[in-house]
């Protein structure tokens, strides 16, 4: 695995070379002046504005006291995965997602891999992700993650071919596919004439596949489900999203106070009267999902609905108590779950981590903050990290005392030369960071949609790509052939 060495570049080889997936496009880019990309970079930006795909900036504030709604930059310059590739991803995706369901259930029912010692029974029960109230329930087709968003990256190995890595595991509200859907509209409407020389697999397709996958999971007997989907409002950071997904499945976009509980099943408020909802695709965390059971403050949720859940009389997607399979201390252990529950070899491999509350580990992170990416095991956004070779002598000193103070709220990987993508910037076409969040469905079946969010780190050197940290985002293309 490459560490701070030289960056696999996606589209140049080492010797200079274009590689196999981007010679059209090459050829078809030296062809483009500057001027001319640099207009369609704008009418990406105006459009995008203007249809309000904006995200929410949590802790900021405009001038008039209300929150700020940022643009999540879009670079016109695709990224580009051959068939054989995608064939791989997929097939590693699917066996990860598959265990980690498997996990999941093991967890609240058998608990075997926490008896065979696989899995540290203290880093699930005492895990603040872990729901004991799900204990001993049975979810339909035993599926809890429906919708999971797997992060890749992809580094130089030493023969300088590039090796994809699963970074993290998102199975609780994953979001951004959104933006995975928009990016490829905006590129078919700036530059139609790409799409006729490459044979770029659709993603178009990812509501109806969803819908169908929501659909399948309902509970037992239902045999024309009414689907919806919750939402926290029109002030959560994903609301964009949220409308967007409803929207384009044909289902109806609600909050907690359009719900309510009676006869052990839930009910959505209409203006023709009270309708059983069957699935909720739930945007919300789990602490605000039932104020009966979980937080009692939150006004989001809906009183009652985990005792409907729990009788099987609704499905949520995704299931109460996934957070625990996402979690950053479970992390570590997938490989050994697909060993344990599937008997096969992980087609996809972890980044190697060290685990700060073992003593070993912790010894040797603190010794080498400089060289390492230390994340807080429930961290998320690119928030509490520390990016040790670009983090100064004070940052490295204050992050190694609370390290230090909590290790086993902490886990360390060494600092990955993420791949990098020619990206449009100010200066002209430039490397930058870039990672791969796929989308995988889990339902009758488990499907991937061929592509992903695909973002980027726009800032010079900078290996943090998320959004709220100043990342943009790239349309990915998986050729047909």
């Amino acid at each position: 695995m490459a560490l701070r060495a030289r960056p696999y570049d996606e589209m140049s080889a080492d010797d200079g070379s274009v590689r196999a997936p981007y010679r059209q496009y090459q050829d078809w880019l030296l062809r483009q002046n500057a001027e001319r990309m640099s207009n369609k970079r704008a009418e990406a930006d105006l459009v995008f504005r203007r249809v309000g795909i904006t995200f929410a900036v949590y802790g900021e504030k405009d001038e008039d006291g209300s929150g700020t709604e940022r643009l999540i930059p879009f670079d016109v310059i695709p990224r580009i995965l051959t068939a054989a590739e995608w064939k791989l991803l997929e097939a590693g995706l699917a066996q990860r997602v598959r265990a980690l369901n498997l996990f999941i259930h093991d967890v609240y029912h058998d608990q075997a891999i926490l008896r065979a010692g696989k899995v540290p029974a203290e880093q699930v029960l005492g895990n603040s992700q872990y729901r004991p109230e799900m204990q001993g329930v049975d979810v339909a087709n035993n599926i809890y993650s429906h919708i999971a968003g797997i992060d890749l990256v992809r580094a130089a190995n030493g023969a300088g071919e590039g090796v994809f890595y699963v970074l993290e595991d998102n199975l609780r509200v994953p979001s951004g596919v959104s933006y995975m859907l928009e990016n490829r509209k905006m590129m078919m409407r700036l530059f139609p004439d790409l799409f006729s020389v490459h044979r770029v697999a659709p993603v178009a397709h990812y509501p109806d596949v969803l819908l169908e996958n929501l659909r399948s999971v309902a509970p037992q007997g239902v045999d024309n489900p009414t689907c919806v989907l919750l939402t926290p409002g029109m002030y959560n950071s994903a609301y964009f999203e949220h409308a967007f997904l409803a929207q384009q499945m044909g289902i109806e976009l609600v909050e907690g106070q359009d719900l309510f509980v009676a006869d052990n099943a839930v009910y959505m408020r209409t203006t023709r009267g009270p309708q059983r909802v069957d699935v909720i695709y739930r945007r919300i965390d789990d602490d605000f999902l039932d104020p009966t059971h979980f937080r009692t403050d939150s006004t989001l949720g809906v009183r009652g609905i985990l005792d409907v859940y729990r009788a099987g009389r609704v499905t949520l997607c995704n299931a109460i108590g996934t957070g625990i399979a996402d979690d950053k201390s479970i992390y570590p252990y997938v490989p050994d779950m697909i060993r344990f529950y599937l008997k096969e070899d992980p087609i996809l491999a972890n980044v190697p981590t060290y685990k700060c509350r073992e003593p070993k580990d912790l010894s040797y992170v603190l010794a080498n903050l400089g060289n390492l990416v230390v994340k807080e095991v429930h961290g998320a956004g690119g928030y509490g990290m520390l990016v040790g070779p670009a983090a100064s002598s004070r940052e490295i000193e204050e992050f190694g005392a609370r390290v230090g103070a909590n290790p086993g709220n902490y886990i360390a990987q060494p600092t990955l030369a993420l791949s990098t993508c020619p990206t449009y910037v100010e200066a002209g076409i430039a490397p930058r960071h870039i990672d791969l969040r796929p989308y995988v469905l889990s339902g009758k079946d488990i499907v991937t949609v061929p592509g992903g969010l695909c973002r980027v780190a726009l800032r010079e050197g900078s290996l943090v790509v998320n959004s709220s940290q100043g990342g943009g985002t790239k349309d990915t293309w998986v050729l047909e052939r």
